[in-house]
């Protein structure tokens, strides 16, 4: 069975969310754990996220992903920052054990003109600090499209910072379908060549889940503007060959493209026409 989403807003709590993914076709979707800027996060209330759990059982929910804010950055050159980025990832961790068994995926971050080895250091050391031997939350590194200094656009610097982490059995990737091509791993090309090079650095073992964007952008462009499926560089065989690859096909995907929820429902449903069971 095919397991895919999208991005919706947790203004309303769980319950909500889980009814919005099943209006529109969806059997996982992801959140962003507080205001994607930044900020504090909503009080989390039990009798919604039991209420949550109840309905996501009787409509097979599952592999909720949760998305840090995209300003924390753990290799920031301003220990402030750093010290923030850790306050919000330590709380977020603490959070999502309401709804056990989640995924938790960032942005490794920017290393400023520091250097990429320092910043997959300070990475590395911000999760060891915050993760924890009974979580049962898997925290993914997200693959980066490489604009400005940002860590994790190459499979070594991400196998670095896993190598670097104490708890690595908790530690997984999310494959940003844009991100990677935008960083020039020629996935419309060559996905096979693509996914043997991950397998050999970091191991598809540790792919736990993909963003499916499309790209604004013209490949190894090293930025990062996601487009609806079909409307930009990647082109809509390549969606239909990379849900039904067989070292993918079992993976959960997530929508980011730039849509509204009607536009979400159409593309789940073109995906669920296309994939072969």
């Amino acid at each position: 069975m095919l397991t895919v989403g999208c991005h919706l807003s947790a203004s309303k709590g769980y319950l909500d969310m889980g009814r919005q993914a099943q209006k529109i076709g969806a059997n996982t979707f992801q959140f962003f754990t507080r205001n994607p800027r930044g900020g504090s996060a909503k009080e989390i209330n039990p009798q919604d996220v039991s209420n949550f759990l109840t309905f996501a059982n009787e409509h097979h929910i599952g592999n909720l992903l949760a998305h840090a804010p995209y300003t924390l950055n753990a290799c920031s050159a301003d220990g402030k920052t750093r010290e923030f980025a850790e306050m919000v990832m330590a709380d977020d961790l603490r959070r999502l054990e309401y709804t056990p068994n989640s995924l938790y995926n960032f942005h490794p971050g920017s290393h400023v003109g520091q250097g990429t080895e320092k910043g997959i250091g300070m990475i590395a050391d911000l999760l060891n600090d915050i993760m924890t031997p009974t979580q049962t939350t898997t925290v993914l590194l997200e693959t980066m499209s490489g604009k400005g200094s940002e860590v994790g656009s190459r499979f070594e610097e991400l196998a670095e910072i896993i190598s670097r982490t104490k708890l690595s059995d908790k530690i997984g990737v999310c494959m940003d379908t844009c991100h990677v091509y935008d960083a020039g791993y020629d996935i419309v090309g060559d996905l096979d060549g693509v996914l043997t090079e991950f397998d050999n650095i970091i191991g598809l073992d540790r792919l736990r889940a993909i963003h499916i964007n499309d790209s604004k952008n013209p490949f190894a462009s090293h930025k990062d503007r996601h487009e609806k499926l079909g409307e930009g560089s990647l082109g809509l065989d390549f969606f239909e060959r990379l849900i039904n690859h067989e070292k993918l096909r079992h993976l959960p995907f997530y929508l980011e493209t730039p849509n509204e929820l009607d536009g979400y429902a159409k593309e789940i449903a073109w995906l669920k026409s296309v994939y072969r069971r």
